[in-house]
Formats: C-alpha cells, sequence, structure tokens
C-alpha cells in the first residue's frame, strides 16, 4: 500500500560524489578493503525488446504534452514527478521547484537518508510544500499503483537517482533499472520532458555505476529520437563540495592533508547542492537546453587536490602539511582484488569499491574534450556563485552536519 501526504508549509530556503578522507594515522584508510561477504550477483539484463515492450504499453503522448507546450503555462500549472527526492540533491531539486512555484509530487521511501534514519515525519518536512508520495521506485508496479491513487498526470519527470555505494548490484537496481521506471511511469501519466541527474565521470566509464547510467541515457535518447512529443536533458555535474570536505577536520586537528602523487593527478570545478538544484530547474523550463547533455561546473577555476589543500591550510592560517600517497598503492590492492574475486565472486563490490577509490584519486571531473583526449577546464561550462573556499570556511566553523556521505564513504 502506498501512502501519499500533501505539505503546505512554508517552503525554507534550501546527488555519484564520493569523499576519500585519508589520514596516516588512521585505520580508515586500510578499511578501504574490508570484506562483506555478499552473494553473487548477475546484472539484469534488459534488452532492445523488452524495452520496446515497456513502451508499447505506453501511449504516445497527446499532441497537447509536445515539449512547447507545458512551457507556455504559468510554473503553477506545470506537474512536476520528482525521484530521489530525499537524496543528497533531490532535497534541493525539490526546494528550489516549490521556491519557484511549479506543482511538485515526489517520492521517498519511508525510510530514507543514510541507513534509513529518516522517516516519515521528518521526510515530510524535508519536503514540506511538496506532495509527498512514499512509494519504491525499484518497482514498478509498486510505483504505478502509487501514481494511480494521486489519480494526477504529469509533464515533467525530474530523477536525482543515484546508487547508494557505487556496488555492482545497486549501481544496475538504481542508476539504471529504478531510473527506468520513473520513465515508464511518467510516460505513462503524460510526461511530455525527464531531467536526468548524471555525472560527468561516465565520459570515461571504467566503473559499474557509470555504464548503468550510460545504459539508461542512451535509451532516453533513443526515445527521443523515436518520438518527436518526448525530450530530455541529461545534467552531467562535477565534484560536490561534500565530495571535498572529507579532510577538513583532520587538517583543522593538525592532521597532513593527504593526496595521491603529486596533487595534480585530478581537478574538478566544484559545486554546491543548492547550485546545482537551480541549475536542474532551469532544465525544466528552458528551451536551449531540450535534448542536450549539459556538463556542468561550479564558479571560478579547475582547482587540484593541491590547490584545494592549499586553500584549506590559508583559511586555517597554518603552514601547509601535505602527505603524498603513491598511486601505485591503490593498483596493487585492486589487483589483489581483481584475482580473488575469481575466486570468490562474492569479493566483487569489494573490487569495485577499490576501482571506486582509485577512480576518483586519479581522473579529473571536467569535461572530456574528444579533439586531445585530455581533461579541459575552459571547455567545463560554470554556473552557479557558491564556492569552495566559503564552503571551506563554513565547515570550520560549523562543521560538516548536514553533508555526511554514508554509504558512499569511501575511506
Amino acid at each position: 500500500m502506498s501512502l501519499c501526504y500533501t505539505s503546505n508549509f512554508i517552503s525554507l530556503n534550501h546527488q555519484k560524489s564520493l569523499s576519500f578522507t585519508f589520514s596516516s594515522d588512521s585505520p580508515r584508510f586500510i578499511n578501504l578493503f574490508s570484506v562483506k561477504h555478499r552473494k553473487p550477483h548477475h546484472p539484469i539484463k534488459f534488452t532492445a525488446e523488452r524495452f520496446k515492450l515497456f513502451a508499447s504499453l505506453t501511449p504516445s503522448p497527446p499532441t497537447e504534452t509536445a515539449p512547447s507546450s507545458y512551457r507556455s503555462k504559468s510554473p503553477k500549472d506545470v506537474n512536476v514527478l520528482v525521484v530521489g527526492s530525499t537524496g543528497y540533491i533531490g532535497k534541493y531539486v525539490v526546494r528550489e521547484l516549490v521556491k519557484r512555484g511549479f506543482n511538485v509530487t515526489a517520492i521517498a521511501r519511508e525510510r530514507s537518508g543514510i541507513r534509513g534514519s529518516v522517516d516519515k515525519d521528518q521526510t515530510l518536512n524535508q519536503l514540506r510544500g511538496a506532495n509527498v508520495c512514499f512509494s519504491d521506485v525499484t518497482n514498478l508496479d509498486a510505483l504505478e499503483g502509487s501514481l494511480n491513487s494521486l489519480g494526477n498526470s504529469f509533464d515533467v519527470v525530474v530523477s536525482c537517482l543515484a546508487s547508494r555505494n557505487g556496488g555492482v548490484k545497486d549501481s544496475w537496481k538504481i542508476d539504471y533499472e529504478a531510473t527506468r521506471n520513473s520513465l515508464v511511469a511518467g510516460r505513462k501519466r503524460g510526461a511530455s520532458h525527464f531531467v536526468l541527474l548524471s555525472a560527468i565521470c561516465v565520459q570515461k566509464p571504467l566503473l559499474e555505476f557509470q555504464r548503468a547510467k550510460l545504459k539508461f541515457e542512451d535509451e532516453l535518447m533513443k526515445l527521443a529520437e523515436e518520438d518527436g512529443g518526448f525530450s530530455y536533458s541529461i545534467v552531467r555535474p562535477t565534484a560536490f563540495f561534500k565530495s571535498l570536505g572529507g579532510q577538513v577536520e583532520l587538517v583543522k586537528d593538525g592532521k597532513p592533508y593527504v593526496m595521491f602523487g603529486d596533487g595534480k593527478l585530478c581537478a574538478c570545478k566544484p559545486m554546491s547542492e543548492s547550485d546545482l538544484a537551480s541549475f536542474i530547474v532551469d532544465c525544466v523550463l528552458s528551451e536551449d537546453k531540450i535534448n542536450k547533455v549539459l556538463p556542468i561546473g561550479g564558479p571560478g577555476k579547475a582547482l587540484t587536490p593541491l590547490e584545494q589543500g592549499e586553500m584549506l591550510f590559508r583559511l586555517l592560517g597554518k603552514e601547509p602539511k601535505f602527505l603524498k600517497v603513491p598511486i601505485g598503492i591503490m593498483d596493487f590492492a585492486i589487483g589483489v582484488l581483481d584475482f580473488l574475486v575469481k575466486v570468490f565472486p562474492s569479493l566483487e563490490d569489494a573490487a569495485e569499491f577499490g576501482k571506486i577509490g582509485r577512480y576518483y584519486a586519479a581522473e579529473s571531473m571536467l569535461v572530456l574534450d574528444p579533439e586531445t583526449g585530455e581533461y579541459s577546464a575552459e571547455k567545463t561550462p560554470s554556473y552557479g556563485n557558491d564556492t569552495l573556499e566559503e564552503f571551506f570556511a563554513r565547515v570550520l566553523r560549523e562543521g560538516m552536519a548536514g553533508q555526511e556521505l554514508g554509504e558512499q564513504t569511501i575511506f
């Protein structure tokens, strides 16, 4: 049974970034490769034929839901369905939609947050101003039953779904299957536009969650090609502020700032959750964002880990102190895990977590220039006003409350 609520409280001011927090004397560095025995998993295969079967069950959107029609309405007359609404970015997207006057329906789990720590009442408070419907996006029948109970049609679906931990099974369950369920259910109820929160790192897909996201992106684009009445906006953000804040407390306590190699292996244009939410909501009505893949970063220049560490020490008024870790350490550990997975399939998530750590330690979160094969800060668009320096200063004053990574913590 699904439960749906309407919240009419006054809205107050205002999702795969991973945090890698290292300390030379912290056992959490070693715990990266701790193993949880899990049953072997074989990713669900969705063939083109199966996708067409789902599509065949979906009536073609009527003429009045063509991409240009709902955009002529006032926001209060535009119905937006949000999935992933209780996630790190999703909460801010719901608040921004409500702030701009859209009619918002937010799908939420009955227990959300880190390890299910947030109950229904807390969720209703977080998403006040939206119609909150508790359902399960991983179950298409349950999701459709919940939406049927509302009796609403929708103009737009916004997906902020993201795997909780980047594991193989969870990636396919959330980044592909659940996201696709929201597309199927939304289309059946008239949605003619789909806004997808993806990730800039899918440009170089070496990880399972990246492959799952790309598979859905491809299907979304093909659907728009086949149906002129349907459109999409794929948003690929760079690193979030919280993914760069994991070492603030350690440095404040006198520990060195830890980085791989010379600290210049990766760079990003970090972005705040509120700025990203604003850009995502822009995609609901903006004609210039229709049927486009939209990489996006925050304001200012791209920053390397070395520059981020120097900024943090400057704010603290301390002499910079760095611990440089050879990237080869991770390569060795990943090689061992890859070998063990062949004998013990239950270790596949442990091996995947190692690869995730290696990826974010070495790859820049910037646009990959197809002409040069190099990451380009110049070709990475900037948006918003919030800066990483302001974020670091706030965390030094107030701590990381509200920025916890939970199951996404790798180190």
